[in-house]
């Protein structure tokens, strides 16, 4: 009797025992759970905190009627500008950045040249002959007037430290024309008809 009952006590202190070790096990597991969600939600939140966003506003200029409105967006080391205008003529036109943020003057000069802080010639973006930073391209309006374009590189930058990447201070202008590629030092692509400075 003495033996079963010793057999008896040692099954439920193995039982007990165990659940306590049960329990042990539940909780380190869910605080190692509660760990990782903590830290996938920094992660997350660190994500976000890196993306850089920046909206301008386009101006008519040259007696014109072309507005319009930007925005760049950094994520991950990639600019993306997004751009929307109304006013323009049917066809094409060129979009350049310039290297002062100034639109004060009516023709738009007062923005200067293209922004070519690596001192390329004019050409189209990629070319292997050389291009400026700042020559974005050709984008098409339709006979309504609205036109946009998407533009994106790892070669510009939204107020970070590189002289040569960042944009900021610069200005987006629109010409009536299009942009040759060709002709130096701008591509001979018309009056500027608007334009917005890239300011913070």
């Amino acid at each position: 009797m003495k033996t079963l009952n010793l057999v008896v006590i040692a099954f439920l202190s193995t039982i007990i025992l165990g659940c306590k070790g049960d329990k042990k096990e539940g909780k380190e597991y869910e605080q190692k759970v509660n760990e990782e969600i903590t830290e996938e939600t920094n992660e997350e939140k660190e994500e976000i905190s890196n993306v850089k966003t920046l909206a301008i506003s386009l101006t008519p200029k040259s007696d014109s009627k072309v507005s319009g409105n930007i925005t760049f967006t950094e994520e991950s080391g990639m600019v993306t500008m997004v751009a929307y205008l109304k006013g323009l003529s049917e066809g094409e036109h060129a979009i350049h950045i310039h290297e002062k943020a100034d639109c004060s003057s009516e023709d738009g000069k007062s923005t200067g040249g293209h922004w070519n802080p690596t001192m390329e010639p004019h050409g189209k973006w990629g070319a292997s002959e050389g291009y400026h930073k700042g020559d974005i391209g050709n984008f098409n309006a339709a006979n309504d007037g609205k036109g946009s374009i998407t533009f994106a590189t790892n070669e510009w930058c939204i107020g970070c430290e590189d002289k040569k990447k960042d944009i900021v201070g610069k200005a987006i202008i629109v010409h009536q024309g299009i942009d040759d590629y060709a002709s130096q030092p701008s591509g001979a692509a018309g009056s500027r008809v608007s334009c917005g400075g890239i300011i913070q």
